[in-house]
């Protein structure tokens, strides 16, 4: 669960997030979406301790953030919108290195990289240093780490990037299929196809306000308004 209480973040006179109020319960797929600048990024970086809000407060899990870091952090996955890795290592090297942060069983790390390797595809190259590796082949490391420790909230900026379409469907269908385990998901993307095809609520911000937030379902009596799209919904919201 993700719990947002008047979360604003400045940076001098420029107020990138203005009074955030969320709530995303367990097996929740949330959709964030919003223009360039609109302040999603900037909400998850302070969602994952990159930063620190101005005032309001962040919850996951039972866990305030800013007062139980490492406790927080333990039970959520993040999927940076640029995927950093350590380039000597290989891929398989990175995950014993992400499960160990972790604190996970040694025994419980291998058994989880040689189930996820298969799931996600990646056992051509993942024995191959990360430098070498494609952006789309980076992006399925990472969202692999994300997935390793089970995490109760996976947060996600932007998780289509340099994916094949195969890739893409994997990833779609897997963050699905946690989202119906019980997994909160809370992912931030530009692909409003895919915000209409996956998410169970979503939430539009402009200029770090909240300026819409619904269901998928009853967008459909918004969209009635327009052409039937989400993306006339978010133009006209957002223009």
């Amino acid at each position: 669960m993700i719990i947002l209480k008047h979360l604003t973040k400045k940076f001098g006179s420029f107020t990138a997030v203005d009074d955030l109020s969320l709530t995303v319960p367990e097996g929740e797929f949330f959709g964030f979406l919003g223009p360039n600048g609109a302040g999603k990024t900037t909400t998850i970086k302070m969602m994952t301790g990159l930063f620190t809000p101005t005032s309001g407060t962040i919850t996951i899990n039972g866990f305030d953030v800013q007062k139980e870091p490492l406790k927080s952090k333990a039970t959520f996955g993040y999927i940076p919108d640029q995927p950093f890795l350590y380039d000597k290592l290989t891929g398989r090297e990175f995950l014993y290195y992400i499960g160990g942060l972790f604190e996970m069983p040694k025994k419980k790390i291998k058994e989880r990289i040689e189930a996820l390797v298969e799931h996600f595809e990646i056992g051509d190259w993942v024995d191959k240093r990360t430098e070498d590796y494609s952006q789309g082949m980076r992006q399925r490391i990472t969202i692999t780490a994300a997935f390793l420790h089970g995490p109760k909230t996976i947060i996600i900026d932007e998780p289509m990037v340099g994916l094949d379409p195969r890739s893409a469907r994997i990833v779609k269908d897997s963050l699905k299929q946690k989202s119906k385990e019980g997994v909160s998901i809370f992912m931030s993307t530009h692909s409003l196809e895919m915000v209409e095809e996956l998410c169970d609520r979503i939430a539009i911000i402009k200029d770090g306000k909240l300026i819409f937030l619904d269901t998928r379902e009853n967008l459909h009596h918004h969209k009635s308004r327009y052409d039937g799209r989400l993306e006339s919904v978010f133009l006209e919201l957002t223009k």
